[in-house]
């Protein structure tokens, strides 16, 4: 019989404005719980952790806002696993990376390439009444 490992999971759910103070908002909130589960601040993995939600949750509100409506912001933290998870209301408009922006200085437009090549994966899907989610998974090292 092989040995029995666990895996503690730790969750972090919280709803934000869809504006730009709520997702300046959720990006603080995800360092600071992934500080209290043990990812310091300072580390390689926090400040990894930071851009993917910073870009999805700008993200959520450029493209996924729905006047009225909140985003969600869900940490699932399994082993080294760290799934980011976006949810908004729209649905009809679905992320992709179609490339590098047409022009180097542009601002715009590099949010999901950071995203890509930070995580090991990531996708989305649809929520069960309403919107999409945009997710992210991002391997922490023992070092983060």
């Amino acid at each position: 019989m092989p040995p029995h490992t666990s895996v503690t999971v730790r969750v972090f759910t919280q709803r934000f404005s869809s504006t730009p103070k709520g997702a300046r908002l959720a990006r603080l909130l995800a360092v600071q719980q992934l500080d209290d589960w043990g990812v310091p601040y300072s580390s390689e993995g926090s400040g990894n952790a930071a851009v993917i939600v910073a870009e999805l949750a700008s993200n959520a509100v450029a493209h996924g806002r729905v006047r009225g409506r909140d985003f969600e912001l869900t940490l699932v933290l399994a082993g080294p696993t760290l799934r980011i998870a976006v949810s908004d209301a729209r649905g009809e408009r679905l992320p992709h990376v179609t490339g590098a922006p047409q022009l180097p200085e542009t601002e715009a437009g590099r949010g999901l390439l950071l995203v890509a090549a930070l995580a090991s994966r990531w996708g989305v899907e649809p929520r069960q009444h309403i919107g999409k989610t945009v997710w992210a998974e991002y391997t922490l090292n023992e070092t983060s």
